[in-house]
């Protein structure tokens, strides 16, 4: 039997592109925005409604601006690379 040291196809190019790298600092920003969205919007002015309908669209947005960044990040490592290879 064959041992592989390399990882191949989809594994090879999750690594070559950083995702999970890029996973970790898109949802780190987006923690960053949605705390700074909720304290400027919710804490700053006060609110008479319940604070579990904020905190819930709160996390709504953590996790969908989260995976936008990401894709985003990922993007311009896949730019980087194919620009690597060409030279």
């Amino acid at each position: 039997m064959s041992e592989r040291t390399e990882p191949s196809g989809r594994a090879a190019f999750v690594r070559a592109l950083n995702v999970r790298r890029n996973a970790k600092w898109g949802f780190a920003v987006s923690l960053v925005v949605t705390l700074a969205v909720f304290g400027f919007f919710v804490v700053v002015p006060g609110t008479t409604r319940p604070s579990v309908l904020y905190v819930a669209l709160g996390f709504v947005l953590a996790v969908s601006l989260g995976g936008l960044t990401t894709a985003v990040f990922t993007l311009f490592s896949a730019i980087r690379l194919a620009r690597e290879t060409e030279a």
